[in-house]
This record gives C-alpha cells, structure tokens and sequence, in this order.
C-alpha cells in the first residue's frame, strides 16, 4: 500500500472572510480521501496566530447562527527552520514542543487578504514547501480587482468599465472623484479593490448614494473600484491547472439567478438568502459554453495562474461575454459555486481536492 501523503489544511485567517474560509475547511475536512492523505488542520486566529486545530469537520460547518471562527487555544505552530526540511512541530501553551511530522502539500484555504492575496504563499515559498492553488503573483493579482482588469484588459478580455479610488482621494475631493465617475452612468458597483465574498460592496443607483457606498468599501480597503453595472446573465465556471504541462480545464458553467435581490451578497452566497438561485449546469448552447470556457482559460492563463480558479461572467443580450472577476482561490463550502461546477461536469467533491494536491506535488 503507498504511503499515505500529509497534508497541511490551512484556513481562518486575518481577512473579513475569516468564517467562510473555516466553513471551506470544514467542507474538505470532510471529504478529503483519509485512506490517501494524513492531515493536519493548522488555523489562523483573527489576529494572526498559527494554531494547530481539531481536525472535525463539524466544528467549522456553516451556520447563520454562529459563523465558525478560530479561536487562540494557546498553541503554536512552528514551521521548517529552513528550506533544507519539511519538518512541522506545535508548542503548545506550556511552551512545550512537540513534533507532528515532516509535510508533503500544504492547501491554503484562505480567502482574502493576508491569505488569498500571495502573502500566505511568499511564506510557503520562503521555507519551499508546495502548496495548492496560485502563487505570489497570480494569487496577488487575483486578489486585487484593479489590476485584475488591467491585465485582463491587455489581454484582449472584455471587463467592464471602471475607476480606482484611494481614501487619500476621496478625502481630499470628493467632487472631483463624483464627476469622475459619473461619466460610468448608472447603477454602478462600488467595491473594496482587495476583498472577496461581497463582503463591502454596494450597488448605487443614485450619486448622492455614493458617499456611504465608498464608506462602506473603504472600511475594508484603500483602494476601491467603482464599476458600470453590466446588464445581463451572471454566470461563471471552474478552472483547474493543466496536467504535466496541458492546458487549463475549465468546468461547464452555472448560473446566478437574482429572482428578488439586488445583487449576490455575503447573504446569498453564504447564509441562504432568499431571493437568488443558483443552477448548475447553466443553460448555454454549445457554442456559448466553448466560448465562455476558451475565455476563462485565457483569463487564467493571463494572470498566471495555477491550480484552481473560478472565473465570473455576464454574458449580455447581445450575446458577448464580459468577465466580472477571476477568483483564485474560491468559495470551496458544500453550496459552493466551484465545486458544484464540477461536481456537474463529473468530478466528484473528493476527486477534486485529490487533483488539486497532485498538481500542487507536481508543480
């Protein structure tokens, strides 16, 4: 019988999205393939303590009522001194230190920055242990919406028109920064540049709404975009790496129904708001969904990707696709998006996490 390969499940984190990347990790917590893979789950307090957590799926299963969260009980993970060793240990609040083994993969489910953003993967990088997903640049691109666009732009790849706002802007023109954006018409988004789940967006249907929309993003961020609303049908797919050098293989495509709702929030996505519907797989003919899976390959392709991503579309009534965002490290919990793509395009959730480690050993 192979040896089984260890696995560093790393989730939690600093980021606003804390709690959805816990209930990710309880996703995979459950489904990992334990006659494959050892695994340790190493969480990320809110302020940015490595811990060594249980490994129970239970624990981090989504629920409106109490968001699960890490909690500081006191231990330490301490990882390799060096390149040169693969070698985990914890300390625990005595100050004692115990061994948990050499390590073969880490998957960072972190979502947002100080995670999903290339910070997580310069330190995996620094001490040379493989990781899932992106690295430094793809996962610091993917994170940032502004220049998300900016390559997807240069790329050849529809986005929709937009504008970039700094706190030292707004605050020293607010008049200026208005008659700026307005030439963008209306409604706009209006979005923290560096921040996922839709945690800090708001739709503006009005200018006068404007100033509390850019509060509410630049709580999260200094940089916020402000974007034209694009009329037309949300729909997105899953990306994974190609295998020993192929290309992409892109997912068949679900589709966001708003049915009463003004836009997918960080309810709908995550707490069973009403009013949306998520279907998968999308209806599109043919020739659409080759379309559509061409571009998000070349999506991921510009920003250099690697391993996994969801890349978000609107394809308009004329029948053209604009891209929304390319996420690089996506929601992963069991009414997820990506996983639901390829759970319809035949790739069970297990399978799914499998792949995505042999690609990170591989790379």
């Amino acid at each position: 019988m192979p040896e089984k390969i260890t696995v560093v499940v790393l989730f939690g984190g600093r980021s606003s999205e804390h709690s959805i990347s816990c209930a990710t990790a309880g996703g995979v917590l459950e489904a990992i393939d334990r006659a494959r893979f050892d695994v340790i789950p190493v969480g990320i307090t809110r302020s940015g303590a490595f811990v060594l957590e249980e490994d129970s799926p239970a624990k981090f299963r989504l629920d409106p009522a109490a968001l699960p969260e890490v909690v500081d009980n006191g231990s330490r993970i301490l990882w390799p001194s060096s390149a040169s060793s693969r070698a985990l240990s914890v300390q625990d609040a005595s100050g004692a230190v115990r061994a948990l083994g050499d390590v073969d993969v880490v998957f960072p489910i972190l979502h947002g920055p100080y995670g999903e953003d290339g910070t997580v993967q310069g330190l995996l990088e620094l001490v040379s242990l493989p990781y899932v997903g992106s690295g430094v640049l793809a996962s610091a691109l993917g994170m940032d919406k502004h220049f998300t666009k900016t390559v997807l732009a240069a790329a050849g790849i529809d986005v929709a028109p937009w504008a970039t706002v700094t706190a030292a802007s707004w605050a020293a023109s607010p008049s200026s920064v208005t008659a700026s954006v307005s030439s963008l018409g209306l409604p706009l988004f209006v979005k923290p540049a560096r921040a996922g789940s839709s945690v800090g967006v708001s739709k503006v249907t009005s200018l006068h709404e404007l100033p509390a929309a850019l509060e509410v993003a630049l709580a999260e961020d200094s940089r916020v975009l402000i974007e034209s609303a694009v009329v037309g049908r949300e729909v997105e797919c899953g990306v994974l790496g190609g295998r020993s050098g192929g290309a992409p293989r892109v997912s068949v495509a679900g589709e966001i129904v708003m049915t009463d709702r003004a836009f997918y929030d960080f309810e709908a996505k995550y707490l069973g708001g009403a009013g949306v519907e998520l279907v998968c797989p999308a209806v599109l003919t043919d020739a659409e969904l080759a379309e559509m899976q061409a571009l998000a390959a070349r999506a991921f392709t510009a920003i250099d990707g690697e391993g996994l991503a969801r890349v978000d579309f609107f394809l308009t009534p004329s029948g053209s696709f604009v891209v929304n965002e390319i996420n690089t490290m996506p929601g992963f919990t069991p009414i997820s998006m990506f996983p639901a793509c390829w759970i319809a395009s035949g790739v069970s959730y297990p399978e799914l996490i499998a792949d995505l480690i042999s690609q990170a050993l591989e790379k």
